[in-house]
């Protein structure tokens, strides 16, 4: 499959199928996920951020590793791994999920798909879902196939992405709903596109099911994009942030429950169905829990980027939490951030203290997201996005 590079003790990372086609086109800088590189850097992250927000922007995202599950009993394992109710999932459906352990700890928060009745594929956060999966079924006793198959996504992303879709699809991928797919093929390339992305933005996301294509899909997805203004990018840590979406390992891990991020949605306590977590989970909500994300808005000078360690947040002299993502909107033109604080610290209004990189500042919880709360403009369907754009 793809390019490996050694770095001894049985680690090795992994190129993408599109690696050489994002340095070709500016990529600066990478970082690892997944066992794999992705670029990070393809200059200045503001003009990234106006670049999707303005147009789109086109995103190496295949570390978003996809674990597939197949088999007689595919739909009812998938359904113990996630406190999410599948029962009414269909089949060319995206559903956001939950990887919950036996405390009831958040593993990964992946996109599932499904591609049929006894088909199913997690698209992937940073962490070793493959692995867990593949442990889970050695004494499930059901009858599943765990693997990852050769799929590698891209991300195009932006209010001109549906645009850049028609020109690349036809009229009909203007009907394709929020969180759902097709399996598609462009120019005999095999491919699954759905209606999801790490933005907030209207966007898509392109699974190639053949790394052999990856520089073709690439060059081909971005002269067709270039005339609609589309650049190469990375995923934005500000339009993320403004949107309040989880980044695993950040604002989220194995110590984090649903219920302190505010995803009791994604909780189904209540059904028939089995699932790991089950009664920690129950127990947390019955007991209630002790702390809380928040949005902050943080006072003082504009932050030169995002955190890149935790800052500690106190309340009347105590340490209360910390704040897990935190940079600078040139839009709101206010320095936001997530955070895990007491509950007894996350009322809105509540004044907070900060300490940054830079010393101590003070801070205000808020509502999050902090733009588009009901996530309109991703949910806008692309044939409304156009006909606005024009």
């Amino acid at each position: 499959m793809n390019t490996m590079q050694d770095f001894g003790f049985g680690t090795q990372i992994r190129k993408s199928p599109y690696f050489d086609a994002t340095v070709r086109w500016g990529a600066q800088g990478f970082s690892v996920y997944n066992h794999m590189y992705i670029p990070r850097d393809f200059g200045d992250p503001e003009q990234n951020f106006w670049n999707l927000v303005n147009a789109a922007i086109l995103c190496d995202v295949a570390v978003e590793r996809q674990v597939e599950i197949t088999g007689p009993d595919a739909a009812r394992f998938v359904q113990m791994l996630t406190p999410r109710d599948l029962s009414k999932m269909a089949v060319g459906q995206c559903k956001y999920v939950l990887i919950t352990n036996a405390e009831g700890g958040i593993l990964n928060d992946p996109i599932l798909l499904k591609l049929a009745e006894n088909q199913f594929w997690l698209s992937l956060a940073d962490s070793d879902i493959l692995l867990w999966a593949q442990g889970v079924a050695v004494h499930s006793g059901m009858q599943v196939s765990i693997s990852e198959p050769d799929v590698s996504p891209l991300q195009l992303q932006g209010p001109k992405s549906g645009e850049i879709m028609q020109a690349l699809f036809g009229d009909e991928i203007l009907d394709l709903r929020y969180y759902w797919f097709r399996e598609l093929e462009l120019d005999g390339i095999p491919l699954v596109v759905s209606r999801t992305g790490w933005s907030s933005e209207l966007g898509y996301e392109i699974y190639l099911r053949d790394s052999a294509y990856g520089d073709a899909l690439w060059e081909r997805i971005m002269a067709v994009g270039v005339a609609f203004g589309l650049k190469p990018g990375h995923t934005s840590s500000i339009r993320r942030i403004e949107g309040g979406m989880l980044s695993y390992h950040a604002d989220a891990d194995i110590h984090t429950n649903p219920f302190e991020l505010g995803l009791d949605r994604l909780v189904s306590l209540d059904m028939e169905a089995d699932f790991i977590g089950k009664f920690a989970l129950q127990r947390i909500r019955d007991n209630g829990i002790t702390r809380k994300q928040v949005g902050l808005i943080i006072d003082g000078d504009a932050l030169p980027g995002p955190n890149t360690s935790f800052w500690n947040v106190s309340h009347d002299g105590n340490t209360v939490g910390q704040v897990t993502s935190a940079v600078y909107s040139p839009r709101l033109k206010k320095n936001i951030a997530l955070a895990m604080v007491a509950v007894e610290a996350a009322e809105l209004g509540t004044n907070l203290q900060v300490f940054t990189h830079t010393g101590e500042t003070t801070a205000t919880v808020v509502e999050r997201p902090f733009f588009d709360p009901r996530k309109s403009l991703a949910a806008t369907g692309a044939a409304d996005a156009a006909q606005v754009s024009a």
